[in-house]
């Protein structure tokens, strides 16, 4: 099988942990300004929350899908 039995659970890990990564760091650092006309000043708040856990909880999981193994 191609890159082994597990590859849709290294992506979910990959994609949950990106995921979380990506929206916490536009909560704590938002960029300094906007780069184009339009651009939020900073990201929505309770949505960045809500996704970032939404990936964590896809990561945790994924992760023990991995461990379990």
């Amino acid at each position: 099988m191609l890159l082994g039995k597990d590859l849709i659970v290294w992506l979910l890990l990959a994609l949950g942990g990106a995921l979380f990564a990506g929206n916490v760091m536009a909560i704590v650092r938002p960029p300094p300004t906007a780069r184009a006309e339009g651009d939020l000043e900073r990201a929505p708040r309770i949505r960045s929350i809500t996704m970032a856990a939404i990936g964590f909880v896809v990561a945790v999981v994924a992760l023990a899908a991995l461990l379990n193994n």
